[in-house]
């Protein structure tokens, strides 16, 4: 009996331990009154600041919905550009809380640095620009084509396996930042510009004709993007992770950020527990049993904050596609939150 006991009393005080561990970087966030959130440099639709510095984006959202679920503002944040180079040092070292910079989760990416995906914000894959004056209709067509391409991405090795697959040449034109890569391939340096579609879409906005430009149909890899946060903080990875399936599961509920009070009052046991009204499935994370109406009256649900930075109702009119809900034909899904 009294070897039971003490394995209870060793498990007990282990898991408080544990937990008193793993709650770091919350402490950290909330000591400081600010989350530090690192974002692109300027990817119009993920995360771009306005001549004011204002900063918008379905990057920054999801930064802004973090914010909102641990202070009630969403306000409380401190955004960190970063370039594709700097961006996982900058988490590693602590400077930024969590990256939320349209970053491809990869298999050596989540084993080799030391961090943690949280979930998919966007699914997206690579793609071509070219010049419509070039009369290329296809990516296949682009033999011996020079292409601009950004440093330290996955899209490097994409492009070579796409090439070499097709037994095709190529000339690689690589740059440090996608800003530079964009105005050598403006300026006629290289035929080609190859990113993710989205950034193709995002990208195009600034040249200086964006109709003289065109996304070719092909998509030749897949491209995940999500945020990360540092390993050994399971707490943290949990308020981050369940912040995206919160806006996720709004909007299968039909929550939006107008009707999220209203929809508070419901007596169905599903929303009870989204609106923190039964349980206490918040204050398990670290947080209030309204955090899930903080996030939503914040920043609207998932369906919102995507149209309205890169769907039909943004400069980029993207198609919701395998972004839409798993309900409507997409693969957007959250686990319950029960």
């Amino acid at each position: 009996m009294k070897r039971v006991s003490l394995v209870l009393t060793l498990a007990v005080a282990s898991g408080l331990s544990v937990q008193a561990a793993s709650a770091q970087t919350l402490k950290t966030v909330k000591d400081r009154g600010m989350l530090s959130c690192g974002v692109s440099q300027g990817l119009p639709g993920f995360s771009s600041p306005d001549d004011k510095g204002n900063w918008t984006g379905l990057d920054v959202d999801i930064c802004r919905a973090i914010s909102a679920a641990v202070f009630n503002d969403p306000s409380k944040i401190k955004f960190v550009p970063l370039s594709a180079k700097d961006r996982f040092t900058a988490l590693q070292s602590g400077e930024i809380d969590v990256l939320s910079r349209n970053t491809t989760w990869t298999l050596s990416r989540d084993t080799s640095l030391g961090a943690n995906f949280t979930g998919v914000t966007y699914y997206d894959g690579q793609g071509f620009m070219v010049k419509k004056a070039l009369k290329v209709n296809s990516a296949l067509e682009l033999n011996s084509a020079s292409v601009c391409v950004q440093q330290g991405t996955t899209t490097e090795q994409n492009l070579a396996d796409y090439f070499k697959g097709n037994n095709m040449k190529y000339e690689v034109i690589a740059f440090g930042t996608n800003d530079e890569a964009v105005k050598a391939y403006e300026s006629g340096r290289c035929d080609v510009f190859t990113t993710d579609v989205s950034g193709l879409y995002a990208d195009r906005l600034k040249l200086a004709s964006p109709a003289d430009h065109v996304v070719l149909p092909e998509v030749i890899s897949k491209e995940p993007l999500g945020p990360m946060v540092r390993h050994g903080d399971d707490q943290w990875a949990d308020i981050v992770k369940w912040t995206l399936y919160a806006m996720i599961t709004a909007e299968e509920l039909g929550i939006t950020q107008k009707n999220a009070d209203e929809m508070a009052k419901s007596d169905k046991p599903e929303m009870k527990r989204v609106f923190g009204t039964d349980g206490n499935l918040g204050e398990q994370l670290g947080l209030t049993k309204d955090w899930v109406s903080r996030i939503v009256k914040a920043v609207g649900n998932y369906g919102e904050s995507f149209e309205r930075n890169v769907g039909a109702g943004s400069k980029l009119g993207i198609a919701r596609g395998i972004n839409a809900l798993w309900s409507k034909g997409g693969i957007q899904y959250a686990p319950p939150i029960r």
